[in-house]
Order: structure tokens, then C-alpha cells, then sequence
């Protein structure tokens, strides 16, 4: 018999901001399979269920990681309900409608040669309470020896299809052109289905036999140029995007130019009428300075630390939201849309914040809806393959004496104004900038975010920073 605390710290295996993160080769069967055991014996300890859900993205990984996953759930004596590639927020959403737990098998944007766990309680996404547990967990299994072939349920995808297209008119998107970047994401075969029921002509873009790894908050050059070009080659009105699971939105307006995913949730929730937001501390202060929500909150980067906000808020407030500066929208509370109520769902989610904007922009153009808002320009970038111990040995020095940093990242003639290690190391500064300095919790990345007056200044002091931490 293996024990899962075992197999797991053997594996390497760590929980990131976003679940379970490694390389693929330490995603072994056994390792899949203690990860499964010591979950689901937990949620056994507080939820009362019969089965549970499994999905995967598309990365080459990620079938044989599931057939493990269900295996392990075989040797719980528990029913498997498979629904093969779909994304992450529709498993989470049919799961808790059905009130049983479900592992996605994803690793989001990382690289192929990467992959993870998300996992999800019957109520929703799990804390970083859960994932302790998970890792500290003693349960015993037999070793994984053959892997059982996968029969798919199409369930997920027509329900997930439906709590969209079933909020709004038919005939919403008549006369719009909609291209969809469908890369190797999770979602590419419900996008175009649910554009078109919305009325909309769909132009399918750039479908990938190899994985994609598409990062919604670094959006490649190459990509913001494909959009540009896309955009004045098909006449279209909208792009639209995920990354590889499908819980983090990708949308370009009218010009083809990329939305940042806080401007995309920050429209998405003035259109809903949201009251209260909890947002992670690298979001854009336009949030607060719209003055379009009666409280915002800021949190630590990652959606755990968002949906931890949200019980808090709710006792307070009926209309509870939130979303990340990579664009996935949470809504912590049901709501009301066109008179329908649609449900909760706490968990990174693309497709609402897509059609909310389709829906605000009918009576005027997305790029004049952005141009309303308090003119506070992001932007984020990342050095790949950067030793998460250097990254803390940078931001350790800056804590203890930020001015020195400044100095040594080439800041001459500014001031820290104040110093914010909420998550990572964010400096507010005395031109009016910010510059935010942030290990990843998915990967060996360090990440630099910053916010300016204008985009240019803002992308200026990401490029300057990071050539000077390399550097260093």
C-alpha cells in the first residue's frame, strides 16, 4: 500500500496560486493518484456524495494524467462522471449544480511540459486550508497498475452552453462579426455554437493541433499583431479568447487591440450592476477611481484568496464579484441579468464577461466604453525560467530597503511613496507610477507589473525593471 503524503512529496508536486503544478514527468500515475485519495477522503469527511466529475484541457498529458485520476476514484468505490475536454468553469459549474466534487486536469497557460490539478469541493473552488490537507494527507492506496479507458459525457458542455445563451435575446449579436482565437483551448468547440445562438457571424481563428500556451495577462507581440491584422482582415467587431482551460478571457474591441482582463472585469461588473468587488492587489486603481462600486477590497493574487473574500462581503452586500487582472471573472453571489437570474459561480470564468461587454457595447463602441474609464494604463510581463529563489532574495532586499532597490532597478530621480507586501513587493512611487515585483505561484517565473498615467510608460518600466533584475 502507498501512503499519499508519501507519493506526493516525492512527486515535487506543489500547489501553486491555481492548483497543482509540476512538470509532467512528475505527474506519474501514482502521483495522480495519491493527489486523488488524499482529496477525496477529505471531501468524504465533510460532503455526502456518490460521484465525482473529471475534465481535461488539451495538452498531450493530460488523458493518460485523467485515466489515473479515475482510477483512484474507481479504487474510492465511486461513481466517475468523464466530460472530457471542456473548460475548467463548466466542470466547476455542473459539479456544484449536482453537488459533487471534480478534478480538472489542466495546467492553464504553463508550457506543455508542465501540467496540474485544480480541484473543486461541491460548493466550490477549495481553500489553501484544503490543498494543506490535501498535502498533509495519510491516505493509503494500491498502486496504480493499468488505466481504464474513458467514456465521454457531453452533460458539462450543453449545460455550460445553456446558463449563457439562455440569458439573453436570440437575436443580441445580429449584424456583429466575431472571431474566435481557438488555439488549443479547452472551449474552442462550445465558442462558436454559443456566439452564433446569440446571432452573431463567427470567424474561427488559428486552430492548433499542439498546445498553445497562451498567458492572458503577457500577451505576446505576436498576438497583439495577429488581432490587429485579423480585426481589419475579416471586418470583425470582437475577438474573442481563453487561455488553455478556458477560465481566463482574451477579448480585442473594434480595432483589434487586446483588453487588459481588469478593464474586462471592471466593465463586466458595472454592466451587471455589481455593488462589492474583491480584487488582487496587481488589479488597476481605475477600479476604485470609476467610483462605480459601493467597495472594493484588495487581496492576494490568486482566485482561493478572492473567493475567501466573498462569504465575508455577502454577509454585508447582495451583489458580490470579483476577478483577476489576467480577466477571469468570479461572481460570488447570484444575479440578475435581463430579468434572469443566474447563478453563482466562484471560480475564473471567460465566457460571462465576454457577452456582458458584447452586451454593454450595443449602445456604444467597447473602445468608447474604455475610454470612459479613469485613464490608468497596466501592464505585466515575466522572465521565464527565473529561480524562485532568486526572485524572493530580490524582493527580501527591497522590503527591508525599497529606496535602495529603486536604485539599483535604475530609478533615479523618484521616490518610493509607499510599499505594499500584500503579495510580492508593489512600490507606489512619486511620478504616479506603481511597479510591482511578484514571484509566480505556478512556475519558476518572476512577474512585473506596472501601472502608469500612460500605456507606453507603463510597458517602459516592466521592459526597464526586468532587463535590470536579470542583471542583478
Amino acid at each position: 500500500m502507498l501512503i499519499s503524503s508519501d507519493v506526493i512529496k516525492s512527486s515535487g508536486i506543489q500547489f501553486g496560486t491555481s492548483g497543482a503544478r509540476g512538470l509532467v514527468e512528475q505527474f506519474t500515475a501514482n502521483a495522480c493518484a495519491a493527489f486523488i485519495h488524499a482529496f477525496i477522503t477529505g471531501m468524504q469527511s465533510n460532503f455526502d456524495f456518490t460521484q465525482v466529475a473529471i475534465a481535461i484541457d488539451n495538452r498531450p498529458s493530460s488523458p493518460a494524467m485523467a485515466q489515473a485520476c479515475v482510477k483512484a476514484v474507481q479504487q474510492l468505490g465511486l461513481e466517475i462522471v468523464y466530460y472530457g475536454v471542456i473548460p475548467t468553469p463548466a466542470l466547476a459549474y455542473v459539479s456544484m449544480q449536482d453537488n459533487i466534487p471534480c478534478i480538472m486536469v489542466t495546467g492553464s497557460h504553463i508550457p506543455f511540459d508542465r501540467n496540474g490539478l485544480k480541484f473543486y469541493r461541491p460548493d466550490g473552488e477549495i481553500s489553501k486550508a484544503d490543498e494543506q490537507a490535501i498535502l498533509n494527507a495519510t491516505a493509503q492506496f494500491e498502486e496504480i497498475t493499468d488505466l481504464p479507458e474513458l467514456v465521454v459525457s457531453d452533460k458539462a458542455a450543453i449545460q455550460y452552453t445553456e446558463r449563457y445563451t439562455s440569458l439573453f435575446d436570440s437575436q443580441m449579436l445580429v449584424g456583429k462579426r466575431i472571431g474566435i482565437y481557438e488555439h488549443s483551448s479547452s472551449g474552442r468547440d462550445l465558442y462558436a455554437p454559443m456566439f452564433k445562438a446569440l446571432g452573431a457571424e463567427v470567424i474561427s481563428l488559428e486552430r492548433s493541433d499542439e498546445f498553445v500556451p497562451i498567458d492572458t495577462e503577457a500577451v505576446s507581440e505576436v498576438d497583439k499583431k495577429k488581432a490587429q491584422i485579423w480585426s481589419k482582415e475579416y471586418n470583425l467587431d470582437f475577438i474573442f479568447s481563453t487561455d488553455g482551460d478556458g477560465d481566463r478571457p482574451l477579448v480585442a474591441d473594434e480595432n483589434g487591440d487586446w483588453l487588459r482582463g481588469d478593464i474586462l472585469g471592471l466593465l463586466c461588473a458595472d454592466a451587471m450592476k455589481v455593488e462589492v468587488l474583491a480584487v488582487p492587489v496587481s488589479c488597476n486603481t481605475a477600479i476604485e477611481g470609476c467610483g462605480r462600486f459601493s467597495y472594493v477590497t484588495r487581496t492576494q493574487i490568486g482566485s482561493p484568496y478572492v473567493v475567501a473574500e466573498f462569504d465575508a462581503l455577502s454577509e454585508k452586500y447582495s451583489s458580490v464579484a470579483g476577478f483577476e487582472a489576467n480577466g477571469g471573472f468570479l461572481l460570488g453571489s447570484d444575479a440578475k441579468v435581463n430579468d434572469k437570474v443566474i447563478k453563482a459561480l466562484p471560480t475564473r470564468d471567460a465566457v460571462l464577461p465576454a457577452l456582458m461587454l458584447l452586451a454593454a457595447a450595443k449602445e456604444q463602441p467597447i473602445y468608447k466604453l474604455v475610454d470612459l474609464l479613469p485613464q490608468r494604463f497596466t501592464h505585466s510581463d515575466r522572465i521565464q525560467n527565473f529561480a524562485t529563489e532568486k526572485s524572493l532574495a530580490i524582493l527580501d532586499s527591497g522590503k527591508v530597503a525599497p529606496e535602495s532597490l529603486l536604485l539599483k532597478l535604475g530609478f533615479k530621480a523618484i521616490t518610493v511613496v509607499s510599499v505594499d507586501v500584500t503579495d510580492g513587493l508593489r512600490l507606489a512611487l512619486s511620478d504616479e507610477t506603481i511597479v510591482h515585483l511578484r514571484p509566480s505561484g505556478n512556475a519558476p517565473e518572476l512577474r512585473c507589473y506596472a501601472e502608469a498615467n500612460l500605456f507606453e510608460q507603463a510597458k517602459m518600466l516592466v521592459d526597464t525593471v526586468l532587463a535590470k533584475v536579470q542583471q542583478l
